[in-house]
Order: structure tokens, then C-alpha cells, then sequence
């Protein structure tokens, strides 16, 4: 949670440009006559603030303080629902509530064990064919990444680690690629592509 208002608070500013994605993603919510949206950790609300602007009615939940605080700052006068919340713990919203959730680079930040819980909590609070669209990170090999970017990783786990420098030090990290991405998505129809070094899943709940 400090980790996290820690990187706000020294990068928050940098975090404003929407996913290259959004814009596809929201001509296939229109379609879909998506209301409610949940921004699945929403960090300083880049995407909880285009979506307002669009006229959505949207959710967002973070753990760090400090980027519910930028949220709220960037909306201004526009409306949100935001709350302060640990995402792989019981998501704090009825069943059936959202016709969407986003969520951008967030739920690989945890062990397989707690990504199925959330994952399972995602089905809960979406309406029967609501849809998804999250992204995360994708293993790449030393020669694509620049040297100043480069992180010194431990292994916890399978797939599994923590960096050991760099703004997310300490940070639980999990590796998908898209077999365990259909797997662990079972309940949805996923279509996943690769875009700017992560993984993009788009995905209607069967149900």
C-alpha cells in the first residue's frame, strides 16, 4: 500500500495517457450498451476520468490512498465513485452491479492463488455477459529492454517475482502469457492480443 503511494507520488503526474486500446474498447462497451463500469485498480483515474467523460457511470477502487486523492483531483467537477480498497480481498459491491470492468496492468500484481480469488470476485459483482477488458505484463528477454530499465528480480513462486530495485522494489509480480490467460479466464470468451509489450484481454462472462 506505502509502496504504491510512494510511486503516486513520485510518478503520478506521468500516469495520464490513456491505454492505446480504450478508444476500441469503448466503441464495443457503446455497442454493448455498457452503463456501469468498475475500474479495477484505478490508481491517479486516467481511465476512471475518460470514461466520466464520456458519460459513463463509473466505479473506481485502489489500494494507495494517494492516487484515490489524484483521482478525485483530476475529475473536478465530474462524478465517481471511488473507494480505498485491497482488490484481492471481497470486492466491496453487490452481486450483478457492473455491466464492465477494466483494469490496466493491476492484477498481475499478486500470487496465482490470490489473482484466482479476484478473478472469481470479478464474475461476482459482473452482470450476466458482462464484459472485461484488463491487460498484463508480458516476459520479455534482456535484449528488448533498455538497460536503465532493467530489474533485478527474485523468484518466489512459479512465474513469480519480486523486483529487487527500481520504483516497484518489493512488489509482487505474476507472469501470464495467453495459454494461462484463457485458463484462468475459463468463464469469459476471451480475445487476447499483444499490445506494447503486454497482454490485452477483451472477454464476455458466460453466464
Amino acid at each position: 500500500m506505502y509502496q504504491w503511494d510512494k510511486i503516486y507520488k513520485k510518478k503520478g503526474k506521468v500516469f495520464t495517457k490513456v491505454h492505446e486500446d480504450m478508444p476500441r474498447v469503448l466503441k464495443i462497451f457503446k455497442k454493448h450498451g455498457v452503463k456501469k463500469i468498475l475500474d479495477l485498480g484505478c490508481g491517479s483515474g486516467r481511465h476512471v476520468v475518460y470514461f466520466s467523460k464520456k458519460g459513463f457511470d463509473v466505479y473506481g477502487i485502489d489500494i494507495s490512498k494517494y492516487g484515490i486523492k489524484l483521482t478525485k483531483q483530476w475529475l473536478g467537477n465530474r462524478k465517481a465513485k471511488l473507494k480505498i480498497g485491497n482488490i484481492y480481498k471481497k470486492l466491496p459491491y453487490k452481486d450483478n452491479f457492473f455491466d464492465a470492468i477494466i483494469s490496466v496492468q493491476v492484477i498481475n500484481h499478486g500470487t496465482i492463488e490470490k489473482i484466482r480469488k479476484l478473478i472469481k470476485e470479478m464474475e461476482r459483482v459482473l452482470k450476466p455477459n458482462g464484459l472485461i477488458f484488463i491487460t498484463t505484463s508480458k516476459k520479455r528477454v534482456k535484449k528488448e529492454i533498455p538497460k536503465e530499465k532493467l530489474w533485478k528480480i527474485k523468484f518466489i513462486a512459479p512465474r513469480t517475482f519480486i523486483p529487487l530495485s527500481h520504483d516497484e522494489k518489493g512488489l509482487v509480480h505474476y507472469w501470464f502469457n495467453k495459454k494461462l490467460l484463457k485458463k484462468e479466464f475459463k468463464n469469459f470468451s476471451p480475445d487476447i492480443w499483444v499490445s506494447n509489450h503486454h497482454y490485452c484481454l477483451l472477454g464476455k462472462l458466460k453466464k
